[in-house]
C-alpha cells in the first residue's frame, strides 16, 4: 500500500539553537524537543527526568473526596466490597491493582470480571444481582460504567452503592452513583484527561493512601500494572502518563510481579543483556519497551477474556509466587495460541468477503458481519483489515441475540463521532477517537451500515484516505553516533503523543547484504551512495518487493526509526525502515 511521507516543518530556529547550547546536543535532537513543545532547560529536564513528585493531586478529580469517604465508611462498618472491571487488559490490570491494595488493608474484598459472551461490556444486570445476593454493599467499577445510567438506578433499587471510575467519554447524563471519577467529565477540572482506566484506579488508590497516611512508596509496586494498561490501551504517553509509564517500565525491567514475569518467560523475552558492539563502540542495554508490552504482554492478558474467562488474567496478575503464576501463564499462553488461530481464520474470511463484494470494495468504509465469528477477536480483525483497506472499519458478529461489533479508525478520523451519529440505531456504544464498541438489534444492521457509510463519506478528508508516515527530520547516517543514540533513547517511553522519531535519509544503497528473511521482510546494510561511512544494519518488514531494485545497486530513500535489535544474546543498533521509495520518485514527501 502506497504511503504519503509528510516531513514536519523545522522547529523555531532560536529555540533549537538555545537547546543545542544549554543541553550540548545535536541540532536534530534539539529539533525533536521543540516539536514536543520543549524550549527551555527546565522543560527538557522534566521531559528527560520524569519525577513521581510531579503527579497531580488526586483530589483535583471531581468526586474523589466522595469516593474515598465511601470506601472509608465501608472499612469502618466492615462492609463487603466488590472490585469490578472490564475484561480487557486495562480493566483486568485496574481490578488487580485496586483489589490488591484494598486486600492489603482489609479482608472483605473480592473481584468480579463480567463474562464477555454472557454479560457483555460494562456493568451487567447479572453482576448487580450477584452483588446484592452476596451482601456486597459497595462495588468499585473500573474502566467502564460511565454510561450505565439505567443499571446504576437498578443497583440503587437493590441497595448496592457504586463508585464508578472510567476514562471513556461520558454521555449527556451521568450515572447516579456515589461517585463518578472520569477526567473526561465536562465538569471535572483535573489537569490531565488521558489517563488509562487503570490510571484512574491508581489515582483512587493514591487519594485513599494520601488521606489515610499510607506512604506513596507503598504504591510504587503497582506501577508495572499501570504501564501495561497505558501501553495496551494505547493512551497518550504525555504528562502524567509519561511519568507513570517511565517508572512502570523501570519496575517491569527490574522487579516485575510474578504474573508479569511469567508472561515474559512464555514470550521468550530476556531482560538482562548488556553488550558492547566492537565495531562502533555502542553500549547497549536492551530493556523492554512500551512496544514490547503492546505486542508481548497485552495480547496474552487479553487472550484469557477472549477465549475463556478474564478472571484468569486477574488471578495471574495478583499471584504472589512464581509457581502459581507459571501455571496460570501457561494456560493463558495456550489461550493466546488459540486466539491467534481464530484471528487468522476470521481475517481471511473477512478479506474474502470484501474481495467478492463490489459494493464493499468500493465503499468509503469496511463493515463486515458474520454471526459465526468469535466475539473475542473482532477488534483485532478490524485492525488487520485497516492494514489492507485503509478506511474506518467495523467487524460485527452475533452475541446473545444482538449484533455486536468493534470499530477501528484511520489517522485523524474520529470513529466515536461516526458511531455516535448512528446512536438511535444502537443499543449500546462507547469508546475513543480511534476505537469503539457497539451493539444493535439485527433489524437495524442495514440502516446502520447505510448511515455509517454516509457519515464517513461526508466527513472524512481526502488526506485521511492514504496511510501517512510522519517524518520528524532529515538525517545523515554519519550523524548517528554513540552520543546521539544515547540521548535519543532518553526520549522514551514512546507511544501516542511521543512517538519514536522517524527520520528520512536520501540516496542510500545496500552494501550487498540485502536478502529476504521470514516470509516478506528485507534485511539490509545501508550506506550513503556518495558519502563514506560505516554501513548500518536495517530491517524493512513486509517490503521484500523492493529487493529487485536494491540488489541492482540502485539508490533509494528511506524513512525509519532507530532501535536496538537483539539476536542470539547480542544487541545491536539497526534502522527499522518504515517505507522505501526509489530516488526517481518526484513526490517523496510533502
Amino acid at each position: 500500500m502506497d504511503k504519503r511521507w509528510v516531513l514536519k516543518e523545522q522547529g523555531e530556529k532560536t529555540k533549537i539553537q538555545h537547546l543545542t547550547e544549554v543541553l550540548n546536543i545535536d541540532n536534530n535532537l534539539a529539533n525533536l524537543l521543540v516539536h514536543r513543545g520543549i524550549s527551555t532547560f527546565e522543560e527538557a529536564k522534566f521531559f528527560f527526568r520524569p519525577s513521581l513528585d510531579e503527579l497531580h493531586d488526586p483530589f483535583l478529580m471531581k468526586d474523589m473526596h466522595k469516593a474515598v469517604h465511601r470506601i472509608e465508611v465501608a472499612l469502618q462498618k466492615n462492609e463487603n466490597i466488590l472490585v469490578y472491571g472490564d475484561y480487557d487488559v486495562d480493566g483486568t490490570t485496574a481490578v488487580s491493582l485496586v483489589y490488591m491494595f484494598l486486600k492489603s488493608l482489609y479482608d472483605n474484598v473480592d473481584f468480579y470480571i463480567p463474562d464477555r459472551y454472557e454479560e457483555g461490556y460494562g456493568i451487567s444486570y447479572k453482576s448487580i444481582d450477584f452483588a446484592a445476593e452476596n451482601n456486597f454493599s459497595l462495588v468499585i467499577v473500573l474502566d467502564c460504567g460511565i454510561k450505565a445510567v439505567e443499571k446504576i438506578a437498578y443497583a440503587k433499587s437493590k441497595g448496592v452503592d457504586y463508585i464508578i471510575t472510567d476514562h471513556h467519554r461520558p454521555g449527556d447524563v451521568l450515572p447516579d452513583a456515589v461517585a463518578v471519577l472520569d477526567p473526561k467529565r465536562a465538569d471535572c477540572e483535573y489537569p490531565y484527561d488521558e489517563l488509562s482506566g487503570c490510571g484512574v484506579g491508581f489515582k483512587l488508590v493514591q487519594a485513599f493512601a494520601k488521606r489515610n497516611g499510607i506512604p506513596f512508596d507503598n504504591l510504587k509496586k503497582y506501577l508495572d500494572l499501570v504501564v501495561v494498561s497505558i501501553a495496551s490501551d494505547i493512551v497518550e504517553i504525555t504528562g502524567e502518563n509519561r511519568i507513570l509509564a517511565y517508572y512502570g517500565l523501570k519496575l517491569v525491567n527490574t522487579n516485575p510481579r510474578p504474573g508479569i514475569e511469567a508472561i515474559l518467560k512464555f514470550s521468550g523475552t530476556s531482560r538482562k543483556n548488556n553488550d558492547i558492539n566492537k565495531n562502533t563502540g555502542f553500549v547497549f542495554s536492551k530493556n523492554l519497551t512500551i512496544s514490547d508490552l503492546v505486542f508481548l504482554v497485552g495480547p496474552r492478558i487479553n487472550a484469557a477474556g477472549r477465549i475463556e474467562s478474564a478472571n484468569n488474567s486477574v488471578r495471574l496478575l495478583i499471584s504472589e509466587n512464581q509457581e502459581s503464576a507459571a501455571k496460570l501463564a501457561e494456560r493463558i499462553d495456550d489461550f493466546n495460541t488459540e486466539r491467534k488461530d481464530l484471528d487468522a481464520q476470521t481475517t481471511q474470511e473477512a478479506m474474502e468477503m470484501i474481495l467478492h463484494d463490489e459494493s464493499l470494495l468500493n465503499a468509503q468504509t469496511t463493515v463486515v458481519y458474520d454471526p459465526s465469528w468469535h466475539k473475542g477477536v473482532i477488534g483485532i480483525v478490524a485492525s488487520r483489515l485497516i492494514e489492507s483497506y485503509y478506511r474506518p472499519t467495523i467487524v460485527l458478529t452475533k452475541s446473545n441475540g444482538f449484533i455486536t461489533g468493534s470499530a477501528r479508525s484511520v489517522k485523524d478520523f474520529d470513529i466515536y463521532d461516526a458511531v455516535d451519529a448512528c446512536s438511535d440505531l444502537l443499543e449500546h456504544f462507547g469508546g475513543h477517537k480511534y476505537a469503539a464498541g457497539l451493539s444493535l438489534k439485527p433489524e437495524n444492521l442495514i440502516p446502520f451500515k447505510k448511515r455509517f457509510e454516509e457519515y464517513v463519506a461526508s466527513h472524512i478528508e481526502e488526506n485521511m484516505r492514504t496511510p501517512e508516515v510522519e517524518i520528524d527530520s532529515k538525517l545523515c547516517l554519519n550523524d548517528i553516533n554513540k552520543k546521539f543514540f544515547k540521548i535519543l533513547k532518553q526520549f522514551a517511553p514512546f507511544g501516542p503523543g511521543n512517538m519514536a522519531p522517524v527520520f528520512i535519509t536520501d540516496n542510500v544503497i545496500d552494501t550487498g547484504f540485502a536478502r529476504v528473511v521470514g516470509k516478506n521482510h528485507l534485511k539490509l546494510e545501508v550506506v550513503h551512495k556518495n558519502i563514506r561511512g560505516y554501513p548500518i544494519p536495517a530491517i524493512a518488514f513486509q517490503q521484500s518487493g523492493h529487493l529487485e531494485n536494491i540488489i541492482k545497486n540502485r539508490p533509494f530513500n528511506i524513512c525509519y526509526h532507530l532501535e536496538e535489535n537483539e539476536w542470539n544474546g547480542v544487541v545491536n543498533l539497526q534502522l527499522n525502515i518504515k517505507d522505501i521509495k526509489p530516488v526517481h520518485e518526484d513526490d517523496m514527501y510533502y
